[in-house]
């Protein structure tokens, strides 16, 4: 059998050839693992790989093998044991106390203790974009080394799924606790973990190599001995490696002629509805501060003249469906009973004309600029489609294209926009994925995925704080209604379709994550069969 050691993969260069990792043929390099070499193609760039201040697939995949969250769901939506040994919930649902278990170790070899999970969900609490995750903490008190109890300012109905993979990772405060502030900390790129894999290497826009961790505090896990991000800069050269058999993993197939290659390569295991517990909507996003945008009827007469079905039914090839409201159709909490915004032209023009929007003598009623998340054909597609379909109406589109992810990310978080097409998820319970788009308190300019739309209703604050601590599921569903009805008449996006997750892995692939998180849970169970 044919070795080769960390140190001349290294070496190797970075040199991306067919059949190959940087220029080792893959046979060899998954020889040298005993349980082989995992390589996962993306086009989603992170901008770091810390997501204890950062969310989004692009930073949260990698970082749930770098490191680990107190617990894990099951993929029947049931908290595990994970860093966290055990738990004990408070009758009056206002603490959670974690034991860890005693081997556990970060990738300096320094134990985790109690303080690391103190300093972990505070640092969460304080500077993630999922603001609402951990509202509800006032603080995190210290019984002694192995344990943490989060005190909660009233009842936190997702407080458990919150500590699953990747939404806490446990971030080490010897490293990021010296006083520089975590969001721009320079070792967020290069970090020491908690989880199954350690860091080998990190360049930007190209790769991330982890590899296993001896000392990982679940014995005989993980089973890879690496795992390999490649970073691709668009889906049809991702596509393309996986044809090749250059990666094993197409992590998120979305165009339907896409999906039908994948199908045809031989070996191959489509996995339909991955990861259910992200709920991924894809809407065009309003910037409600911008003069033009500012008016509600704007909105709406723009949401009235596009079509969703030829959106779903053309360009997406019938793979998905319809998004009609900010909570995605598989949530306890969705209704879809809120105005649709179907294909109305008499409507939008009268909507422009009575915001005083009339048309000129060149038709053009408005000019405005569109972007989109780099890197995603579909999302291109509908940025020419929605450039044709608004000049039936007077909207003149001025397509911006923004050359990688972070790029964009800065200009929609910072304002710099008009309209954007992009992707936001659930993430599992409202509180988690849903409050952070919709709450005026979660206005914060540069961060991403946050409340970039500056959306401010004070009816639906009320409701979300109600429904961010009410425990009775039916009273939470009412609420939850109400939101619902409202965010879709205010209209500071225009709702368009859920995106369906179709994952694409090699035969040679064994056991493959299968939770609600999908790759973004630790992959420890995973093997390639060599």
């Amino acid at each position: 059998m044919s070795t080769i050691d960390r140190r001349h993969l290294l070496q190797a260069g970075a040199a991306l050839t067919a059949g190959s990792i940087f220029g080792i043929p893959l046979d060899v390099a998954a020889q040298a693992a005993k349980g082989g070499v995992l390589v996962i193609g993306s086009t989603q760039t992170p901008r770091h790989l810390n997501s204890a201040v950062q969310s989004g697939i692009a930073t949260m995949m990698p970082a749930a093998q770098l490191f680990a969250s107190p617990i894990r769901m099951d993929k029947n939506w049931k908290p595990q044991p994970y860093l966290a040994e055990s738990w004990t919930l408070s009758p009056d649902n206002r603490s959670v106390s974690l034991v860890l278990r005693k081997d556990a170790v970060f990738h300096d070899g320094k134990p985790i203790t109690a303080e690391d999970v103190k300093f972990s969900i505070e640092t969460i609490r304080d500077n993630h974009p999922f603001k609402t995750m951990y509202g509800p903490v006032n603080a995190v008190t210290i019984s002694d080394t192995r344990t943490a109890v989060i005190r909660l300012s009233e009842p936190h109905p997702a407080v458990l799924l919150a500590m699953s993979t990747s939404l806490t990772p446990i971030i080490p405060k010897h490293i990021f606790g010296d006083g520089t502030d975590v969001k721009i900390h320079p070792r967020n790129g290069n970090p020491v973990g908690s989880g199954p894999f350690k860091l080998v290497e990190h360049k930007p826009g190209e790769y991330i190599i982890m590899e296993r961790f001896d000392r990982f505090f679940l014995k005989d896990q993980p089973k890879l001995d690496r795992v390999i991000v490649r970073l691709f800069k668009d889906s049809s050269s991702l596509l393309l490696a996986f044809e090749r058999g250059e990666i094993d993993v197409h992590q998120a197939v979305t165009d339907p002629r896409e999906l039908e290659r994948v199908r045809k390569t031989p070996g191959a295991v489509v996995v339909k509805g991955a990861a259910p517990a992200i709920g991924p909507l894809i809407w065009l996003a309003f910037n409600t501060k911008s003069p033009k945008l500012a008016d509600k009827r704007v909105r709406q007469a723009i949401n009235f003249a596009v079509d969703k079905q030829y959106i779903l039914n053309t360009i997406l090839g019938g793979i998905n469906s319809r998004a009609t409201g900010p909570l995605a159709s598989g949530s306890p909490y969705y209704t879809g009973d809120v105005e649709k915004y179907e294909l109305d032209l008499a409507k939008a023009a009268k909507l422009f004309d009575d915001a005083g929007l009339k048309a000129g003598a060149n038709g053009v009623r408005l000019t405005l600029d569109l972007d989109a998340i780099p890197g995603n054909a579909d999302q291109k597609t509908i940025q020419e489609y929605l450039k044709v379909s608004l000049a039936k109406v007077g909207v003149e589109i001025n397509l911006r294209q923004s050359p990688d992810f972070p790029s964009w990310a800065r200009r929609v978080s910072s304002l710099q926009f008009e309209m954007s097409l992009d992707s936001v998820w659930n993430w599992g319970d409202p509180v988690i994925g849903v409050h952070r788009t919709w709450l005026s308190s979660n206005i914060k300019q540069g961060v991403i995925w946050s409340n970039t739309q500056s959306y401010t209703n004070p009816k639906v604050d009320e409701w979300l704080a109600a429904a961010g601590k009410e425990m009775n599921l039916a009273k939470r569903k009412d609420l939850y209604k109400q939101v619902q009805k409202a965010v879709v008449d205010d209209c500071p996006v225009a709702f368009l379709y859920e995106q369906t997750f179709y994952e694409a892995y090699a035969a040679k692939v064994i056991n493959p994550p299968g939770g609600i998180w999908g790759q973004t849970d630790g992959i420890t169970d995973t093997t390639v069969k060599v």
